[in-house]
């Protein structure tokens, strides 16, 4: 796959969709602390596909690597500069970093086999991928209102399955709960704020709706936007605004040697 006039290598093009991302996908503690969890005390740590540095440990040594330059401008004061390269072809030696790490970004890499080959190759410890399973983003009521992003994100993700079996034989897949205000604005992190979902920001953070096109965006926000009104979500999908946590598609696939 080519890469955009601003190197985005994946499927999306984050030059078009990437502006004012950090403003809505920040990093939530509560995925971040499984994250640490799994990270163990592993100091050196790469971050693959890093974007804007979401879920990059502030307290180990971490080298970022991230095609975007839309991306890699929006990356916080005091986060460490990063690498232009591809999860395909990493530019670091064999075992050069004590863990991995690649959030929410997989699914849009070009060829994901040689991609999770490179961070087994160049890590000696676990390599941890944060992704969604695709048999299970029709849990969140948003096919009900789009499906066609439904569609869209099962199509793209990899199954987590083959994830865990591209990192070897010593791997673990981990449900992780979404927490009711959860920070991080992927799509199913609104489950119980669905008005959050009108605003055209939060569904650019969201690489699904680049896809679908402009008509499935304006029906969406007419249909929903008209339930919210007459109180027809809130007769269906009411209790989901007080459930603390939603089972949702979420993750974390580890992989040791």
């Amino acid at each position: 796959m080519e890469r955009t006039g601003d190197g985005s290598a994946g499927d999306a093009d984050y030059a078009r969709i990437g502006f004012g991302y950090a403003d809505y996908r920040r990093p939530d503690p509560r995925i971040a602390a499984a994250i640490l969890r799994e990270l163990g005390d592993a100091y050196t740590v790469l971050n693959v596909g890093a974007g804007a540095g979401s879920y990059e440990p502030r307290d180990r040594d971490v080298t970022a690597v991230e095609p975007s330059a839309t991306m890699r401008i929006q990356r916080e004061a005091g986060l460490p500069r990063a690498i232009d390269a591809t999860a395909e072809k990493l530019p670091f030696d064999d075992d050069a970093f004590d863990a991995s790490l690649a959030t929410f970004t997989v699914h849009q890499w070009a060829d994901i086999d040689r991609g999770l080959a490179e961070m087994r190759r160049v890590t000696r410890g676990p390599v941890l991928v944060l992704s969604c399973d695709p048999k299970a983003l029709d849990r969140f009521w948003l096919d009900e209102y789009a499906p066609e992003v439904i569609d869209t994100e099962a199509a793209r993700y990899p199954a987590v399955e083959h994830i865990a079996e591209a990192l070897g034989t010593n791997s673990r897949i981990i449900e992780v709960p979404i927490p009711l205000d959860c920070l991080d604005g992927f799509g199913e992190a609104y489950y119980g704020r669905p008005e959050a979902l009108l605003d055209p920001g939060a569904r650019q953070a969201n690489s699904a709706w680049s896809f679908v096109g402009p008509l499935v965006a304006r029906r969406f926000v007419r249909e929903l936007g008209d339930e919210l009104a007459s109180g027809a979500w809130d007769a269906k999908y009411g209790d989901l605004r007080t459930q603390p946590e939603f089972e949702g598609s979420l993750r974390l696939i580890v992989g040791l040697r």
